[in-house]
């Protein structure tokens, strides 16, 4: 099948990229390569025959001269949650890239009627009611408290898709949020396949690690590299928690969605994600990393920042329902892959994430 991947050089991009071609598919991608370190992803991909093209997809001129493809595979974002208000790229920029972006993939999908996947993001579940999560503390991380009533949609087991998705939702999620729903319209109204994939935080080797996205790695390498590290609000004891997924656990379900099975709308939209399996907090984090690298110290700073929130682990049920799926790469695995990439890569932070 001929697949084409937004935003190939990137870490999950090129991840993908590699696993489908080894499967056989005939990949093509694009990037715009504005992301430091993506450009030494490039040569890696042509290696393996993978065709890499130089384009942005906020130019629809330059999607309209793709060559054509049977899926599209959306890989390409702005993915932190702080993007548009934290001085590093504006508000515009940010709609631009991952709203209009997506228009402009949406329509070349309409002119070759080709599939669409959209891997989106646990940050476009309400920000509000995950903040007020009543949560205790135990073994240096935070869980939902077990004694108190919990939002609609939340459990133990993480947040479903019945989770609110009502404002705020940080400017981020919103423009995935919205693109969720316009590539949900665009099939419907042109009769193409797609699905969109709600992902939990995809981490692995040779992630791009910044302390606002790719936090697994960002830690990794820091904490490696004796490089200041802070625990940010909750009280400053690094309780809060994410899960963890590697992107090549996303291989098995993509090959059944290339299929395009006739599913109805509602099913067609799920969360994937490692799970509680696979929670951890960044206090877990730093303890693994003490085991490795050996003790360091980190500061405690209550300063809160902006969107966080103390808990948030999708629940894959639907997924698990759907397509029989669930992810296999255990948490401490992907660690360890993340502190073997540093060790051969001494200088990956001021590669990924330039001062």
């Amino acid at each position: 099948m001929r697949i084409l991947i937004t935003g190939i050089c990137g870490f999950v991009g090129s991840t993908l990229a590699k696993g489908l071609v080894a499967a056989g598919h005939q990949v093509t991608g694009f990037d715009n390569f504005i992301r430091p370190g993506s450009e030494t992803n490039r040569e890696p991909l042509q290696r393996l025959g993978i065709k890499v093209l130089t384009a942005d997809l906020r130019n629809a001129a330059e999607m309209d001269v793709l060559p054509a493809a049977d899926f599209v595979i959306d890989a390409a974002a702005n993915a932190s949650v702080l993007a548009g208000v934290d001085g590093r790229t504006s508000s515009r920029e940010l709609v631009d890239h991952n709203l209009l972006g997506t228009v402009n993939i949406l329509e070349y999908c309409k002119a070759r009627q080709a599939g669409f996947i959209l891997l989106s993001t646990s940050r476009v579940y309400s920000i509000a009611p995950l903040a007020a999560l009543p949560v205790v503390a135990a073994a240096h991380a935070f869980r939902p408290d077990p004694a108190a009533k919990l939002p609609p949609g939340l459990t133990a087991a993480g947040v479903d898709e019945s989770f609110a998705t009502t404002a705020p939702i940080s400017l981020y999620g919103a423009t995935k949020l919205a693109s969720e729903a316009l590539a949900l319209e665009y099939g419907e109204a042109f009769d193409f396949p797609v699905f969109v994939n709600r992902c939990g935080v995809l981490a692995g080797s040779g992630q791009f690690g910044r302390a606002d996205q790719g936090i697994f790695a960002f830690w990794i390498n820091a904490w490696l590299r004796q490089r200041p590290l802070k625990y940010l609000g909750f009280g400053g004891q690094g309780h809060q928690v994410r899960d963890c997924l590697h992107p090549n656990d996303l291989l098995p379900v993509l090959e059944k969605q290339l299929a395009a099975p006739a599913l109805p709308a509602s099913e067609r939209l799920a969360n994937f994600s490692g799970g509680a399996a696979s929670a951890m907090s960044l206090r877990q984090l730093s303890d693994w990393c003490e085991q490795r690298f050996g003790p360091r110290p980190v500061v405690a700073d209550g300063s809160p920042r902006k969107f966080d929130i103390p808990w948030i682990v999708l629940d894959h049920a639907k997924a698990t329902r759907i397509w029989r799926w669930q992810p296999v790469t255990p948490t401490t695995t992907v660690l360890e892959e993340i502190a073997r990439h540093a060790e051969l890569h001494l200088g990956w932070l001021e590669l990924s994430t330039p001062t």
